[in-house]
């Protein structure tokens, strides 16, 4: 009994004591005010950003040349029968990928056509499908960023019998080799392999061997973000998708005649246009020096899902070797002018992305 008296006794000088606590609480908003919006924004700055802060991309070869079959012929079969419904390509593989954890595995091109023919008959929605996975979200975004750029409408001039071009609208890949149509070139998935110039680190892009002078093509349509020599690539370029995820990395290039000389910081280049030459410049402190002794080129690809990864500990690269296989299907042909010694695509290309940021910007 008398432990409740003490309990009850307890209880009764605490509940004074939070409503003297209270009344001062209020009392000093009141004489203050209470806190402006600008504050609360201040505190949330400091709350910690969330965005995908790593990306392993093992799409195998296989499965995007079956994925990509899927979306551009559904795509086509879409327009003209209001009861097929149009596959995206990405989200089949963000799909396939969630259920395996990353992983292509055999048997993959098959799941991945299964899955495709029941959302082309509507049997079922990616919604349905993808409901109880945990992961579906992190790799959709994450393929997104990688391949967000690749597939679409564009237009693009087409050769005629009579020698004569003419436009035609097209849907499918926009993006294109980095090589040259009709310039050999040999590679093998070399990423993550040592190299040592300078510091010892991993290899982070891949290498294309061939031939001092080869035209080098912009993979995706964006804009000059980096231009001029740097000692571990030598002269080298690096263009940034317009969407920001993607910033491509184009390295080594040739001494003394490395880009095409229209180019400069800012500059909107289109997918499949010369933008530069192979060489085998880098690993000098000095400008234009060839210390590779392989002539090629290093092409990278880096994926930002925040400005504070473009440069620093957390950058993300991924290994590009299926990539520059299937983008072998998209080769830009070229032809030289013997005057200027430049190289420019043959078939020009209109695409939606360019147009879209220009008039942007001129806004």
């Amino acid at each position: 009994m008398q432990y409740l008296k003490k309990m009850k006794r307890a209880i009764f000088i605490e509940s004074i004591l939070l409503c003297c606590f209270g009344i001062v609480l209020v009392t000093g908003l009141l004489r203050d005010g209470f806190p402006k919006e600008e504050q609360a924004v201040e505190v949330e700055a400091f709350a910690e950003k969330k965005y995908i802060k790593w990306v392993d991309f093992n799409v195998s070869y296989e499965a995007l040349c079956e994925a990509y079959k899927w979306d551009v012929d559904t795509y086509k079969e879409a327009l003209e029968d209001p009861a097929v419904e149009h596959v995206n390509w990405i989200e089949l593989l963000a799909y396939t990928g969630a259920k395996h954890g990353g992983s292509f595995p055999k048997g993959s091109v098959s799941e991945i056509s299964k899955t495709a023919e029941k959302l082309k008959c509507k049997e079922v929605t990616m919604r349905e499908l993808t409901k109880d996975m945990e992961y579906y979200a992190y790799y959709l975004e994450a393929y997104t960023a990688v391949l967000g750029g690749f597939v679409g409408e564009y237009e693009i001039q087409k050769p005629l019998e009579n020698g004569t071009v003419e436009w035609q609208k097209c849907y499918g890949l926009k993006a294109f080799s980095p090589i040259a149509k009709g310039f050999p070139y040999n590679d093998y998935d070399d990423f993550g392999t040592s190299r040592s110039y300078g510091y010892s680190r991993p290899h982070l892009g891949h290498d294309m061997m061939g031939q001092v002078g080869t035209p080098i093509i912009a993979i995706e349509s964006g804009y000059v973000e980096a231009i001029g020599w740097n000692q571990y690539g030598g002269w080298r370029l690096g263009i940034r998708s317009f969407d920001g995820k993607r910033y491509y990395y184009y390295a080594h290039l040739r001494q003394n005649f490395p880009y095409c000389k229209d180019l400069e910081e800012g500059s909107v280049v289109t997918a499949g246009q010369v933008i530069g030459y192979m060489g085998h410049t880098g690993y000098s402190t000095k400008e234009n020096v060839n210390n590779i002794k392989v002539t090629h080129l290093h092409w990278g690809l880096q994926l930002i899902f925040d400005e504070s990864q473009k440069e620093g500990n957390n950058e993300i690269w991924i290994d590009c070797y299926n990539l520059t296989r299937f983008l072998y299907k998209n080769r830009s042909e070229t032809v030289k002018d013997v005057e200027t010694k430049e190289w420019y695509r043959v078939y020009e290309m209109k695409d939606p992305a360019v147009e879209k940021y220009i008039s942007k910007k001129s806004q």
